[in-house]
């Protein structure tokens, strides 16, 4: 049972006696939808897909971090990750452009 169609149940504060009475009240209601409960299978993707939203946020992290980085040496690079691929290899070979020890 999805919590939106219980919350309305609720009468007094949250504790487990409130919840257990609200959800009595709710699934007594004869136009109450049920929530199906997802396979192994489902489950196993939809945590696939939040490893990699994961993943994918950390990246992006990391890009504006170094691109934030850049910019204080002067060195400006489009926002994308594509940009960062594309550039960061010649940055970190031309030695003019940051301080000894930037690079180490």
């Amino acid at each position: 049972m999805a919590p939106q169609f219980v919350k309305p149940s609720v009468k007094t504060n949250k504790n487990d006696v409130a919840d257990a009475e609200a959800i009595c009240e709710a699934v007594a209601r004869p136009n109450m939808r049920f929530v199906p409960i997802k396979t192994t299978e489902q489950q196993g993707v939809l945590a696939m897909h939040r490893a990699r939203q994961g993943f994918v946020k950390a990246r992006t992290a990391q890009a504006n971090s170094i691109r934030g980085l850049l910019g204080k040496f002067g060195i400006v690079i489009a926002q994308g990750i594509r940009h960062i691929t594309e550039r960061l290899p010649g940055i970190l070979e031309d030695g003019e452009n940051y301080p000894d020890h930037f690079g180490n």
